[in-house]
């Protein structure tokens, strides 16, 4: 447990020397990361981009707005995002529930448990773990660390689990060796993604460029 937990200490340090602090997640409001990580589900995040000025410029980004207007006319504005139909219908799924539970006030989601929040997320549809824990962590500031493919592929090629680990299995290996704190795991979340689209790259690593190159050696 020590040698996981200190190389992944070394992965973080290095990673936040080299990048410094990326401050995730880009939104102007808790809704807004809440919308953003149903949209970026099987799209580029500059799509998503495009979504969610477009919903602002509708005036539409707020949950009430959204969830009393038509179900075409909010497809046709998050088009960009793809899978706009099946998104529109998730979201609108998303705004009702938030109207229920607190008013459609997101900051009253906060005084909940992390553990009862997300079994309310994924009950609904579209919400999986990675959506979910997003959601906590960006939009509720509770401790998760999210796991994407990026996160499997890094600690892979450095021997920390297998390929085809699990997602809970690499949230608790996280979760067990390394500090439960939003801001650090908002931050080493990020970093993984950052180190992985521009060094650790799924096809042609580019290992002599990345920092985290000396940990191969």
């Amino acid at each position: 447990m020590k040698r996981i937990a200190g190389k992944l200490k070394k992965i973080y340090d290095l990673l936040d020397k080299h990048f410094g602090d990326l401050a995730w997640w880009p939104a102007d409001t808790d809704f807004e990361v809440m919308v953003g990580a149903m949209l970026t589900q099987n799209t580029a995040w500059s799509n998503v981009e495009k979504a969610i000025e477009g919903l602002k410029s509708s005036g539409l980004l707020t949950p009430a707005k959204m969830s009393g207007v038509d179900l075409r006319r909010l497809a046709s504005v998050i088009r960009p995002a793809g899978y706009f139909r099946v998104k529109a219908r998730r979201l609108k799924e998303m705004c009702r529930f938030l109207i229920a539970e607190c008013g459609g006030r997101i900051k009253t989601l906060r005084k909940r448990d992390a553990a009862s929040l997300r079994k309310m997320l994924l009950s609904l549809n579209g919400i999986g773990p990675e959506t979910a824990d997003s959601i906590l962590i960006f939009a509720l500031e509770k401790p998760v660390f999210v796991v994407d493919a990026y996160t499997r592929r890094i600690f892979s090629r450095h021997g920390l689990a297998e390929e085809d680990a699990s997602y809970e299995e690499l949230q608790a290996l996280v979760r067990e060796n390394f500090p439960v704190e939003v801001k650090k795991l908002n931050q080493f979340h990020a970093l993984i993604v950052e180190a992985s689209k521009r060094y650790c790259k799924k096809r042609n690593p580019l290992c002599e460029e990345c920092p985290l190159g000396i940990l191969l050696k």
